[in-house]
């Protein structure tokens, strides 16, 4: 079942969006040359725990990070630990928050220091497409649209479109009813209406779409050792549109500007 949520549900939810949002834009400042990615799954706890919320990736299904970071041709779910990044890395940094028994869930792609070109590309690519699926959205819209939108800006830059793992509809419980595919075709698939709150969640490759786990049961990786972006975003659907909950353009305290 879609849930559709009420204005008490859906103020919470834009409450664990806007931390989720914060927190990559506190992050960010840290994406540098020499620090581990455990480093960066501390600051981000310290920092969601700091605005009266909790990590949602912590301890779900057994994670063992508060975040997922993945780097390179990590797709997702990369596991936070000692590795360090190197200049010209893309690492992918997933967040959830959770507020008041809500969750807000989003993930972006950052190059580290210097990118290659084709690596800066694939970022803004990825991004296109994530906003080209927000743009499919509106009251009687289905995921079909959604994903068909994804889908047809990753085939214009001949990009794979990661099929097995997929966008979610997000309330009470990290991920809820209904999958939102990268792909698929118009029209077709569970129709959302005013009220629902979905991910949308592009995993883009340079190469192959094929994808496997490491034996960490967690780390999913490209087939064939290229890499990979992830842009999400957490969203409520509106009458006429959406409204992005996890938004990138809010603004930080001054305190949080503050380096430790």
């Amino acid at each position: 079942m879609i849930v559709v949520r009420n204005e008490d549900e859906i103020n919470k939810l834009r409450e664990a969006g806007k931390v989720v949002g914060l927190c990559h834009k506190y992050i960010q400042q840290f994406i540098k040359p020499g620090i581990s990615t455990k480093e960066l799954d501390r600051l981000a706890k310290k920092f969601i725990e700091s605005k009266g919320c909790t990590c949602s990736f912590e301890g779900l299904y057994g994670f063992p990070g508060s975040i997922c970071i993945s780097v390179n041709n990590e797709v997702v779910h990369g596991i936070p630990s000692h590795r360090k990044l190197r200049n010209g890395d893309i690492v992918k940094l997933d967040i959830g928050a959770c507020y008041q028994g809500y969750h807000g869930d989003s993930a972006w792609s950052y190059i580290v220091g210097e990118g290659k070109p084709r690596d800066i590309k694939l970022l803004e690519r990825t991004e296109e497409s994530l906003m080209a699926g927000l743009a499919a959205i509106h009251d009687g819209c289905t995921t079909g649209d959604i994903g068909h939108a994804v889908e047809k800006v990753a085939h214009k830059y001949n990009l794979g479109v990661v099929k097995e793992l997929v966008g979610h509809g997000v309330g009470d419980k990290v991920h809820l009813e209904p999958d939102v595919p990268n792909y698929g075709h118009e029209h077709k698939g569970p129709v959302l209406h005013t009220g629902n709150v979905i991910a949308v969640e592009p995993m883009l490759n340079l190469g192959t779409a094929d994808i496997y786990m490491l034996d960490d049961d967690w780390t999913i990786c490209t087939d064939d050792d290229e890499n990979s972006a992830h842009f999400e975003h957490t969203v409520l659907v509106t009458d006429n549109g959406y409204e992005i909950l996890t938004r990138r353009d809010v603004e930080l305290d001054p305190e949080d500007i503050v380096k430790e």
